[in-house]
């Protein structure tokens, strides 16, 4: 009987996975809007979004280390995903003034956690809404609150027009190996972030 318990916990542990790290926080009036690296161009569309509802005066972008630094290797010209996204916002009507790209570059999400703490750090306020895709809400939340809560308030918000399906994420292999990404990734960091990335 127990062991069909256990069995019947995880089937339910399975399928509401996809639900469970989509973990996303009511919107409010905050300093900056940050746009995690990725997905491009739905989280900065995203951002623009809150934007013009009011919600900030600024939107933060960040800049990965990859793939320029290989690329320069070979003497080819990369631009950054951050001047596509700065593209983006011009053209969805945010002011160019209120685009900020911040620094260093950055390699994982630890990174622009505490890339955007820092820029947070001289606000007003202290408070950022992170746009992000929906899977990845629970983890940025986590990333947050161990790095870069002592610089302020985050608001985790996913994209509105997400195509991650979390009720029934195991159909498609986009979404499986999303969940997959997060589910490890979360480990890692409830472990301390023992994990680094390729250097």
């Amino acid at each position: 009987m127990f062991v069909l318990a256990l069995l019947g916990v995880a089937v339910a542990g399975f399928f509401n996975l996809g639900r469970w790290l989509v973990r996303e926080d009511p919107l409010e009036k905050t300093d900056a809007i940050a746009v995690l690296s990725g997905r491009m161009p739905d989280r900065v569309l995203e951002a623009a979004r809150i934007y013009k509802q009011g919600y900030a005066p600024e939107v933060w972008l960040t800049h990965s280390v990859e793939p320029g630094e290989t690329l320069q290797k070979l003497s080819v010209r990369f631009i950054g995903e951050e001047e596509y996204d700065r593209e983006i916002l011009l053209h969805e009507g945010v002011s160019a003034s209120a685009v900020r790209v911040l620094d260093p570059p950055i390699v994982n999400t630890a990174d622009e956690m505490k890339t955007i703490g820092a820029a947070l750090r001289p606000t007003p306020h202290h408070s950022v809404i992170l746009v992000t895709s929906r899977v990845h809400t629970r983890r940025t939340r986590k990333l947050w609150n161990s790095l870069s809560a002592s610089d302020g308030k985050a608001i985790v918000r996913g994209v509105s027009d997400d195509s991650f399906d979390p009720a029934h994420w195991w159909r498609n292999t986009g979404d499986a190996l999303d969940v997959v990404r997060e589910v490890l990734g979360l480990l890692n960091a409830w472990a301390g972030l023992p994990l680094k990335p390729v250097s």
